[in-house]
């Protein structure tokens, strides 16, 4: 689908000049309704990383709902979870947790070891929790999401698209809404560790008040955003970008374009999440590790032939002015006259007390 604001009419033409042309997926709505502000390839498979914690935490929030677990309950860290890779707490094996904390932990620290944790706790074992995951996908009608695993760790099979991660963001919030304030926390403590959110919006755009980052290599820089202005919150779901800024920047840039514009819909009345038509080039995940800007993902910063150039010229600079200083000390040692032993002896000694 091409990228448009969804506002009907004449504004249905209007694009953000922001949004690069190469962008990767994009969905800007409102919580509330679900009305699309802004569409871009929004049916399009992509690998959601951390952003299935989203739906980790939902089932956990059921499971307690359900009185399964308490937030007092204690999770366990099991020689799997201890093995997960980072992002993670670092947990030794047998160490416990609250539920609370824990949830903390995932939302947060997106931390992998944690989400292993909370699937066992709930479930008995990950399968059984990842069973409830997909079940819970179709419950909320993510049509084209499957989930693998509790952490989004690298797997083939686990899909997802900005539609489904916007059915979901706005089902986590509303079915689940007293645990809204985790969703906007920049960081939280460990008994002296603090640990900060990833989510740089927390901290720099206002009203902002989630949602949750993701990332691998394939997927590149993925985020749900939230922010909250004058009782109206817009949500933004942004999949693909090369770097943790670009991906910040595309979904602030969405956000205060919806909140400047959003008078709009009282007379345009856009259409909502489920009702935006089937994208019929909706494209099969691909992988964008090539046009990541991380050092993880095999990225090398390509110096142009000028900056190698003026480098050279510069340590060749800083060499010749040692060399200098060098010759000019040397020259000033050997120009000094000799002075009697005495007084050198007595110059050593208050030298070196």
């Amino acid at each position: 689908m091409r990228a448009g604001f969804l506002f009907g009419g004449l504004f249905a033409i209007a694009a953000l000049t922001t949004v690069p042309a190469m962008a990767g997926p994009a969905l800007l709505f409102e919580a509330t309704t679900g009305k699309v502000l802004y569409a871009e390839d929004q049916d399009n498979l992509w690998h959601p990383a951390s952003l299935t914690k989203i739906m980790t935490a939902y089932v956990t929030f059921a499971a307690i709902r359900d009185g399964e677990l308490k937030l007092d309950s204690k999770v366990t860290c099991s020689e799997t979870a201890a093995k997960e890779p980072p992002s993670k707490v670092g947990l030794p094996i047998g160490a416990e947790m609250s539920v609370e904390l824990a949830l903390k932990a995932l939302i947060v620290k997106s931390a992998n070891d944690v989400a292993v944790m909370l699937a066992e706790s709930v479930a008995g074992n990950v399968d059984a929790f990842v069973a409830r995951m997909n079940a819970t996908a179709r419950k909320l009608g993510m049509t084209r999401t499957n989930y693998v695993n509790p952490n989004g760790l690298p797997a083939d099979a686990q899909v997802t698209t900005a539609r489904d991660l916007a059915k979901l963001s706005r089902a986590v919030i509303r079915d689940f809404p007293q645990y809204a304030d985790l969703w906007g926390m920049p960081s939280f403590q460990i008994g002296k560790l603090r640990l900060a959110s990833h989510n740089s919006l927390l901290r720099t755009l206002q009203g902002a008040d989630g949602l949750k980052t993701g990332f691998i290599c394939d997927s590149g820089f993925n985020v749900v955003a939230s922010a909250t202005r004058d009782g109206t919150r817009l949500m933004a779901v942004v999949l693909g970008e090369p770097s943790s800024q670009d991906r910040s920047i595309r979904a602030a840039s969405l956000l205060e374009h919806g909140f400047q514009h959003f008078g709009w819909k009282t007379f345009f009345n856009p259409t909502d999440i489920d009702n935006l038509p089937l994208d019929s080039n909706a494209k099969q995940v691909i992988s964008v590790r090539d046009t990541v800007l991380s050092w993880d993902c095999g990225y090398r910063p390509k110096r142009r032939a000028a900056d190698r150039a003026a480098t050279l010229k510069s340590r060749s600079a800083r060499a010749k002015l040692r060399r200098k200083v060098r010759d000019a000390t040397q020259k000033g040692k050997s120009a000094q006259p000799d002075k009697p032993t005495a007084q050198k002896t007595v110059a050593g000694k208050n030298a070196s007390n």
